[in-house]
């Protein structure tokens, strides 16, 4: 088991890459927090982690939290550190879209996005980097996406927010690395999850002509990276954003 004895807090974990995740965690013997918006997914996903577990002494639990909020973050997260009394590895994966064009985006769009995707990094991060450094390590992993590389038409609000988490992720890389806590970026291509469930079959269709092997990823192909930049394989990555999507970007 390559993650046993691991405290784990995985933002967005309810649905989609941050379930898979979760889930891969569990197989690998962590402990897992999980945060999220919807108390009977999380219950469901919760349920989910029991059934694969690798130990009868792992602990799972959900969180219902808004993440943009600074407050409700550093709540819970100070309970999850009275339950576990340290976090190895945190993966903030909580994400939104509300896609338009610049010139029709409304303001509480860009805000939304902004506010979920990329501040909720900064509240979960700056919080539990003290006690990281204070443990002298850690593991930092931030879910970007290929769109925060490359960008989109009408999703100048998520790719900002997803280049700005590649942004943070490397620059708090040179910060903490001297104390053994890596903080890594996985940008992942186009994921079969329920947001892209959401595009028609000829909005699919465009995407695939863009992918040289020809089909979606799926939650475990970005659950395994996950797992190994969680580990003890991990140990010398960090800084680095890890492209994970059929050669799109190639």
């Amino acid at each position: 088991m390559k993650l046993a004895g691991k405290k784990a807090i995985i933002t967005g974990g309810t649905r989609g890459i941050g379930k898979a995740i979760a889930i891969a965690f569990a197989e690998q013997g962590a402990d897992i927090a999980i945060f999220g918006t919807s108390e009977e997914r999380g219950q469901e996903v919760v349920s989910a982690l029991e059934a694969v577990k690798a130990s009868s002494e792992q602990k799972f639990f959900f969180k219902k939290v808004d993440v943009s909020s600074n407050q409700e973050v550093k709540e819970n997260i100070h309970h999850v550190l009275e339950i576990f009394e340290n976090v190895d590895i945190l993966v903030n994966c909580a994400g939104i879209t509300r896609d338009k064009l610049l010139m029709k985006m409304e303001e509480e769009d860009w805000d939304a996005v902004l506010d979920i995707n990329l501040k909720s990094v900064y509240n979960t991060t700056q919080i539990l980097i003290r006690p990281m450094m204070k443990k002298r390590s850690g593991r930092i992993i931030n879910i970007t996406s290929v769109i925060g590389l490359m960008g989109n038409p009408g999703q100048v609000n998520y790719a900002a927010s997803k280049a700005g988490m590649i942004g943070m992720t490397r620059s708090l890389a040179k910060e903490v690395a001297s104390r053994n806590i890596t903080v890594n970026c996985i940008a992942p291509g186009f994921i079969d999850t329920d947001m892209t469930n959401q595009l028609s079959d000829e909005q699919k269709e465009g995407i695939l002509k863009q992918v040289p092997m020809g089909r979606l990823g799926n939650g475990k192909d970005i659950a395994n990276a996950a797992v190994f930049l969680a580990s003890s394989d991990g140990d010398y990555i960090t800084g680095q954003v890890i492209t994970i999507d059929g050669g799109m970007t190639a």
